[in-house]
């Protein structure tokens, strides 16, 4: 019987199987689609998240990344990574990078969709397989989440991101935030010519209105690159990551908002947290394992996250970042 069988083969999935196959035990993973799989993030992979693709293996090229620049078009404030870069990395090569690692340890991976599960006390059967144990990392709208009962209803308006690259060559080694009344966009460095401008924000009108919100960033912008990619709503609760046999990791197990950029090192810190409960024999101690792995990100995201939800707050958030450079380069550090 296979150990592990792993829905949803994004970067949570992914580095699941391989943690499976490092600790000795077996993983397949069923995926609905290609490799390579593109997705609307900002694919700026802070370093505590490279760090931990480091540790599976896995090496994905890309551009550097120093730091973090906060700017409103008058204020700007600048925080660099302590002892560490970050790094700006296009999603499919990011998935490319991981696939091929699990495929090296001998990971299995399966076309096919895990929509239900079924589980007794000792299997858990799901897209035609039979698992002792399945993991379920299908994504933000996980439908794992749903068919388990999981999902817990979101209050109020939900967030949502855009994403299109530019062919211009980078102009700074940072990720930059350019805040508006309306929403954030986000000014990631992916390749020696290439940038990538992902906006954030309730407010549901096309990508090129929101840009329109940011003239001097657009005035920058080379020839478009690649189309507009969404995602959302981004905030997504579920009332506990596990049920019986199976674990909820990434964002199938609930999200926040990608605000400050921690996607990555969630992915991976909660594959870990899952399997190493699985591969000493106490599945009981992933709830626990998984709410200190993502406290942090839970309370510091929560927090900035209403702070920019109302609109005087909002204003002053660059320029209390401009006006305390140290506690901003605290706030930095502290998610790096």
């Amino acid at each position: 019987m296979i150990d592990i069988l792993v829905a949803g083969g994004g970067p949570a999935g992914l580095a699941a199987a391989i943690r499976a196959a490092q600790a000795g035990l077996e993983a397949v993973v069923v995926e609905p689609r290609t490799a390579p799989v593109d997705k609307a993030c900002g694919e700026g992979i802070m370093p505590g998240g490279l760090a931990a693709l480091h540790a599976l293996g896995v090496h994905p090229a890309g551009h550097p990344l120093r730091g973090i620049r906060y700017t409103d078009g008058r204020r700007s404030a600048e925080a660099p990574f302590r002892g560490a870069y970050g790094l700006g990395v296009r999603r499919t090569e990011l998935h490319t990078a991981l696939h091929q690692r699990a495929e090296a340890l001998g990971v299995r991976i399966v076309e096919g969709k895990a929509a239900q599960v079924h589980q007794d006390e000792h299997s858990v059967t799901a897209a035609g397989l039979t698992a002792r144990w399945l993991i379920a990392a299908d994504g933000l709208h996980s439908p794992l989440r749903r068919h388990l009962g999981l999902d817990r209803p979101v209050p109020g308006p939900g967030r949502y991101g855009l994403r299109r690259h530019y062919r211009t060559a980078p102009w700074s080694d940072l990720v930059e935030v350019h805040w508006s009344p309306y929403g954030e966009a986000y000014v990631t460095p992916v390749g020696e010519h290439l940038v990538g401008v992902a906006v954030l924000s309730r407010d549901r009108r096309p990508y090129a209105g929101h840009l329109a919100a940011f003239p001097a960033l657009a005035a920058r912008l080379g020839p478009q690159a690649t189309p507009v990619r969404g995602a959302g709503p981004l905030r997504q609760r579920a009332t506990g990551p596990r049920a019986g046999r199976v674990l909820l990791v990434g964002d199938a197990a609930g999200y926040t908002d990608a605000l400050t950029g921690e996607g990555i090192a969630l992915a991976v810190a909660t594959a870990t947290a899952a399997v190493g409960c699985l591969a000493a024999g106490r599945p009981e101690d992933y709830p626990a394992h998984w709410a200190r792995a993502t406290r942090r990100y839970r309370l510091l995201t929560q927090a900035l996250l209403g702070a920019a939800g109302h609109p005087v707050s909002r204003r002053l958030i660059v320029a209390a970042a401009h006006r305390a450079p140290a506690l901003f380069r605290t706030a930095v550090r502290a998610l790096q």
